[in-house]
């Protein structure tokens, strides 16, 4: 038997949800940075806010980089179920990905980003396995210590904590379904929104629209 389009009855079709695109790899090779070129350049993708039990760092807004609450108000989160993945990053403080605000956009048809740790993406794929799963490299094991004690926001004990980290993560590479290296923010910017299925916008293109 043929099978009966809703188009054919005239019905309209209910509209799909969108796929949840998954943005991981290790500390310091620079995740926030390519997410908020995302956000500069393609005001159409949404991107999860985590909220962590960690302090901001200078410049950090919440709301928009974070959520900040206390270990007890993340307890409460994860006790009520409310919270996507969660997990302990670095041996000390805690991040998450508030459930409900993924499963509206995605349930609006709006393209969704997530960027969040290794640990987060295993858990993600086991409740969403239709999610891209993208892991963002570094060029090399070099520039990866290099933008880490550049950036200056940790002293020597936790560069060397977060090495090792970064070490036991970027093994976890061939679990991913894309892999985009972070030569340059635009770059791979530009090849993640591809991945999502958007075009990427030209330097030209943006500033003709000033």
């Amino acid at each position: 038997m043929a099978e009966i389009s809703a188009a054919s009855t005239g019905v309209p079709a209910e509209p799909r949800p969108a796929r949840l695109t998954v943005l991981a790899g290790p500390t310091a090779v620079g995740k926030g940075t390519v997410s908020a070129d995302v956000r500069e350049r393609y005001p159409d993708v949404w991107l999860s806010v985590s909220t962590t039990t960690r302090p901001p760092r200078p410049g950090e807004v919440e709301g928009v980089h974070y959520h900040f609450v206390s270990p007890e108000e993340f307890d409460a989160l994860v006790a009520d179920g409310q919270m996507l993945e969660w997990a302990v990053v670095h041996g000390r403080n805690r991040y998450g990905t508030p459930r409900a605000a993924v499963e509206q956009r995605l349930a609006d048809g709006v393209s969704a980003l997530l960027e969040i740790d290794l640990q987060g993406a295993r858990q993600v794929r086991e409740s969403m396995p239709d999610a891209r799963f993208v892991f963002l490299a570094p060029p090399s094991w070099e520039e990866l210590e290099r933008r880490l004690v550049g950036r200056g926001t940790e002293g020597p004990e936790e560069r060397e904590r977060r090495l090792e980290t970064a070490r036991v993560e970027l093994a976890a590479e061939p679990e991913f379904d894309v892999v985009i290296v972070n030569d340059d923010v635009h770059r791979a910017t530009d090849e993640l929104v591809r991945v999502m299925g958007i075009d990427p916008v030209s330097a030209g293109r943006l500033d003709s629209s000033d």
